[in-house]
């Protein structure tokens, strides 16, 4: 939103003093508005009619669509570590199976991201930005970036479901006999990263966040 930064003019009827100029009050003793003040209220953006809204919000709706799915395969897994049992009605193949599709689905919703959304994304918005780590271009590294938190949360989920993904492997494959307790270790490292991750990601997309840097016309354009 751009900022009206005009001068207030001192009024119409304004009467030029005939004082002699050591009697006039200096320039630099006027006094200025309150710091931050004006930018506070500047800041407050109209409210969003309901049209509005389910276009700035569509892609958080589309996002939170996707991570529902993750939330309860991924709770299914981790409540039978927890509960040293599987779902009633879950053969010993189904459960393995949904930690292996957990896996395969992350991996290919986080492919389709980096790829394709956050490019877009990172044009205007900072949590999808890579930035340069401290004392980079103190050290001569001024090509060298890190990748923004999101991406950051990505790699950490990947190294530690790709672990579990292998012990599920063996286990389909009748190398070794799957113990909740094994695969509870195999979860907990990453766990708690996915879940912040999903919730994150949505509120990042969310209506009152995105209206920040894009148009409603711009909104529309941007492919999910």
């Amino acid at each position: 939103m751009v900022q009206d930064e005009r001068k207030e003019p001192l009024g119409a009827d304004a009467q030029v003093d005939p004082q002699p100029p050591a009697q006039q009050t200096r320039p630099d003793c006027v006094a200025e508005p309150a710091l931050g003040s004006e930018s506070e209220s500047e800041r407050k953006l109209p409210p969003l009619t309901p049209q509005e809204f389910r276009v700035y919000n569509r892609l958080s709706e589309k996002m939170d669509y996707f991570h529902e799915h993750f939330r309860q395969m991924y709770s299914t897994l981790h409540t039978a570590c927890v509960t040293k049992r599987r779902p009633a009605g879950m053969t010993l193949k189904q459960f393995i199976d949904e930690g292996l599709n957990l896996t395969r689905y992350l991996e290919s919703h986080h492919t389709i991201e980096e790829t394709y959304l956050y490019p877009i994304l990172a044009r205007k918005m900072p949590e999808f930005q890579a930035s340069s780590p401290p004392g980079a271009l103190k050290k001569g590294k001024e090509g060298r970036q890190e990748d923004c938190e999101l991406i950051r949360q990505h790699r950490l989920i990947h190294e530690g479901m790709d672990e579990m993904a292998d012990y599920l492997r063996q286990c389909k494959s009748k190398e070794c006999e799957l113990e909740l307790s094994v695969l509870k270790e195999k979860i907990d490292p990453w766990g708690e990263v996915l879940l912040k991750h999903l919730e994150q990601e949505v509120r990042d997309l969310s209506a009152e966040n995105m209206r920040k840097y894009w148009t409603l016309q711009e909104m529309r354009s941007i492919p999910i």
